[in-house]
């Protein structure tokens, strides 16, 4: 079975690389628009739904499989001001459109937890559809001021949702998670492997839980 990857990150396409699977890539072009009153984990099962869709209308799909996937990074409601520790109220953190946004994300996460969300869907040519949900908490480290103008002048927090990356050699801003480690990076890959072994790529080892390595 050939596997067609929903996405242009080059994040995913090196998660999905690492597993030795021979995949082709086709960028999705989805309106990533939150929806009013859309709540932050309906809104991250939707856009993954949607990209796979888009994507698999556009190819035929013969002994193959479409994955897509979004990631959100979520400030539980308690963060916010809000009376309930519920993500479903949370505040979505995308990616900063200028560097007084990143500013302002990187001091909001600075020494406390967030949530970490990504929805994963997959299609296959036999019809079956299959969205999955994993969740990972990541505490941030108490960063300086100094340290988040160093990030932001690296131009790296701007493809980021959050503005960061848990995976950036020079800033470090993960203390500690709990959860799918590659999750934060944008795929969580034991889930996935699980998932495109049920669908038929019986090759891919299936683990029980949780066997991903922290990204360097």
């Amino acid at each position: 079975m050939k596997l067609i990857l929903a996405s242009s990150s080059p994040r995913r396409q090196a998660l999905i690389a690492s597993l030795g699977l021979d995949f082709d890539m086709i960028r999705p072009d989805v309106d990533e628009t939150q929806r009013p009153g859309e709540r932050p984990l309906d809104y991250v099962r939707r856009l993954s739904a949607d990209k796979a869709e888009v994507v698999a209308g556009r190819v035929r799909l013969t002994d193959s499989a479409v994955l897509a996937a979004d990631t959100i990074v979520v400030l539980a409601a308690d963060t916010i001001g809000l009376l309930a520790d519920d993500d479903a109220c949370g505040a979505i953190l995308g990616k900063p459109v200028d560097a007084a946004q990143a500013r302002a994300m990187l001091r909001q996460l600075r020494d406390r937890p967030h949530r970490v969300y990504t929805a994963f869907t997959l299609i296959t040519s036999g019809g079956r559809r299959l969205t999955d949900l994993s969740v990972t908490t990541v505490w941030m480290r108490p960063y300086t001021d100094d340290e988040i103008e160093a990030y932001i002048a690296t131009g790296d927090p701007f493809d980021k949702a959050g503005s960061y990356a848990i995976q950036h050699a020079g800033f470090h801003p993960v203390a500690r998670t709990e959860g799918c480690p590659s999750n934060v990076v944008g795929l969580p890959l034991c889930a996935v492997r699980r998932a495109l072994h049920d669908v038929g790529f019986t090759t891919i080892d299936a683990p029980i839980g949780c066997d991903c390595a922290p990204p360097l």
